[in-house]
């Protein structure tokens, strides 16, 4: 906060400045750091050669020498990061540490380095040495983590209340703003089945305990078709799913191949689904999501490709901080050579079901616990800030589930630190500018299981060949068909005349030389065996495709009319859950549907999909988790939507929260329900854990009732 000119507000300065705990949480990290630079240098020195001498002595001076280059050299790089913005922060920031420690070691009055050549490996040994002597130290928490976040959110709320007007600024810790904030946190492809057995498992400190004290609950939501991240987020952030088919899609009237994680593609994706009343569209921020919810700040959100600019503080301080991009960089290298044992671990012990899990996988991990780590200090910097509604995306999980299995150790061990910053987030509202309600949410889970290539030794594209052979008899016999049967207007692509474009156990088939959706008689008479060549086939479970009266599932045995639930022979739907014939007849209502939709089979015993894709957990289709999200929000908002079904769902459910806290005045119609308010937030989720004064017997129901399998939480 500002503080007025005056006598007595300097004396709180210098009291704040010289009051013990301050001074002593000082000589601690001085002495923490000193020691830590003491031990990493002096095994530099041991290890370079040509060194003569590792004297105690001038060792000590050498980390004093660091300190002092550090304090003059970071400002000034921060200042350069900032300055730069987008990737030239992140290649400064990269640089940033080596420089402080060549500098300081090219300096040594010792001399027993010179050249820059050797200072410069010097440098690189020295730093990341520390990176992991650090994390050492920290019995591999964030801790240091946290305390740099929280410098960054101080700094910010000192910054923004000399800009309000104060002279002079309070050293003491800024108090956490009272108005009302929400942060959503998406688990991203974290089941709800998942996420309930981690819990119970005692495996996630922060939510078991959020969920065992009673703050909070968890209950089930039910994603439909597709079951892809950004159909999931164009609900959820816009409200507007259906105009997802898939994680990729082809467009007939255009003749391009969409891929929805490809920014140029997300681009034109995102006015599609953007009318101006978007989740985040009162001031909000979008941190690492597919598409923006109208938010007023996007930072790494794909549908607006660009790095973080001069703006974002948060960006800049972790690129600069020895506690940021370099800790980070160094710790994904080990999590690549983490991941190479686990994946040989897996060979060895013939674990089954298993994919390859080299190649541009072993970038995606450590790219991942970058991106997280990045995620969060930007959180921190919007908390600051004060920004009314954040919505941010870990993906840590999913990445490492696809190839390793949804259940599998490694996968935990994500979920686990996930929990990890989640604990993170909860200390750092107490620096925030408001009073932030946390509420996690994911947008779908994943289903594990061998896939169809492992399974019946052939692709799905290779199936859809062997029975794409064109009947030589089929002829245009109308004016109609003949234009039909030609390309559409446009230039010709690169596609081929049966295109198959997979989301994990959902694919989609377009006939990409006409520009309309066919029906199965016109299927027919271009490919005879295609309908029924797919639907016998044990790997697929369900064909959908359009007919006269509406669309039908073929399956191996019969039909279900999805128009109105009319079955002949044997269900086709009857694996996939109650919920099938509404997600399948749903996902026929969106944009680009293709001529045929392909569902894998789903064993009726253990649940596990033949995903279309190498990828050992998926999601996309049906079967199994990957349509079991969850969301976890304080007990004591309701749930004003009734069962959640579908993104879009969740989308009118946040709404009504934010309407609850003050934060939107309008609904998703537009009609002002300004007034209307449901009851009051939950308090803000205690930091220091401790017991409910409760009668046990009522504490020991109601932890029963929060863990049980309803979904109703």
């Amino acid at each position: 906060m500002a503080v007025q000119p005056g006598n007595s507000n300097r004396g709180d300065d210098l009291r704040a400045l010289i009051a013990w705990p301050r001074v002593l949480d000082r000589l601690k990290a001085v002495l923490r750091n000193g020691i830590i630079t003491f031990v990493v240098l002096s095994i530099t020195l041991w290890l370079m050669p040509g060194v003569r001498s590792t004297d105690v002595i001038d060792t000590m001076g050498l980390v004093v020498l660091v300190a002092l280059v550090g304090a003059v050299l970071r400002p000034l790089l921060l200042w350069g990061v900032t300055a730069l913005g987008g990737w030239g922060a992140m290649l400064l920031g990269v640089v940033a540490q080596i420089a402080v420690m060549a500098v300081a070691l090219e300096l040594d009055p010792s001399k027993r380095l010179s050249g820059w050549p050797t200072v410069g490996v010097a440098a690189l040994v020295a730093v990341v040495g520390a990176a992991i002597l650090d994390w050492m130290v920290d019995s591999g928490t964030e801790d240091t983590f946290l305390k740099e976040a929280r410098r960054l959110m101080r700094a910010i709320r000192r910054r923004q209340a000399r800009q309000a007007g104060g002279r002079f600024l309070s050293l003491h810790r800024p108090a956490m703003g009272t108005e009302p904030g929400l942060l959503v946190v998406q688990l991203d492809g974290v089941s709800e089945p998942v996420l309930r057995w981690a819990v119970r498992a005692g495996n996630l400190p922060t939510l078991g305990r959020w969920l065992r004290s009673g703050t909070h609950t968890m209950r089930g939501w039910h994603t439909g078709l597709p079951s892809t991240t950004p159909a999931s987020q164009a609900g959820i952030l816009h409200g507007a799913s259906r105009q997802i088919p898939g994680f990729r899609w082809f467009e007939k009237d255009t003749g391009k191949l969409m891929v929805s994680n490809r920014p140029r593609d997300a681009a034109v994706i995102q006015p599609r689904l953007s009318d101006g009343r978007g989740l985040l569209r009162d001031d909000g921020v979008s941190i690492g999501n597919a598409f923006s919810g109208d938010a007023t700040t996007c930072l790494l959100t794909v549908s607006h490709a660009a790095l973080p600019g001069r703006s974002a503080r948060g960006w800049a301080a972790f690129m600069a901080s020895p506690f940021g991009f370099t800790r980070a960089l160094v710790l994904g290298v080990g999590e690549v050579v983490v991941e190479l044992y686990q994946a040989r671990l897996q060979r060895r012990r013939n674990l089954q079901p298993r994919v390859s899990r080299s190649g541009a996988f072993l970038a995606l991990r450590p790219a991942s616990m970058l991106l997280r780590d990045v995620n969060v200090s930007l959180i921190a910097e919007q908390m600051a800030r004060g920004a009314p509604a954040i919505y941010c995306d870990l993906v840590d999980y999913d990445e490492v589930a696809h190839h390793a299995g949804p259940a599998r150790p490694e996968s935990m061990r994500q979920l686990e630190s996930l929990d990890r910053m989640l604990g993170v987030l909860e200390k750092l509202r107490r620096e925030a500018a408001r009073s932030y309600q946390i509420v996690i949410v994911s947008d779908h889970g994943q289903s594990q299981g061998a896939t169809f290539r492992q399974r019946h030794g052939e692709t799905l594209d290779e199936a859809v060949e062997r029975f794409s052979v064109p009947d030589p008899a089929d002829a245009p016999s109308t004016p109609a068909e003949d234009e039909a049967k030609h390309e559409p207007d446009f230039p010709p692509s690169p596609v081929a005349p049966l295109l198959v474009v997979s989301s994990g156990n959902l694919a989609l088939v377009y006939l990409t030389r006409y520009t309309e959706r066919l029906t199965k008689d016109r299927i027919d008479r271009i490919y005879p065996q295609l309908v029924p060549g797919l639907a016998g086939h044990p790997g697929i479970g369900i064909v959908v495709v359009a007919e006269a009266d509406g669309p039908v599932a073929y399956g191996p045995g019969g039909s279900h009319r999805l128009t109105d639930g009319e079955v002949q022979g044997i269900d086709p739907l009857l694996p996939y859950g109650p919920h099938a014939r509404a997600d399948l007849l749903r996902h026929q209502e969106s944009a680009h549907i293709p001529d045929l939709v392909l569902i894998s089979t789903v064993d009726p015993v253990t649940s596990e999909v033949a995903a279309f894709e190498e990828l050992v957990g998926s999601h996309g289709g049906l079967g199994g988790w990957q349509t079991d999200a969850m969301l976890v929000h304080p007990a004591e908002w309701q749930i004003s939507q009734g069962e959640l079904i579908g993104p879009d769902a969740v989308h009118r459910q946040l709404v009504d929260w934010l309407v609850m806290l003050g934060l939107r005045d309008r609904d998703i119609a537009g009609q002002v329900t300004a007034g209307t308010r449901l009851p009051p937030p939950a308090e803000p989720v205690p930091v220091v854990e401790k017991p409910t004064v409760r009668d046990k017997a009522q504490q020991t129901d109601s932890a029963a009732a929060r863990l049980s399998p309803s979904r109703d939480g």
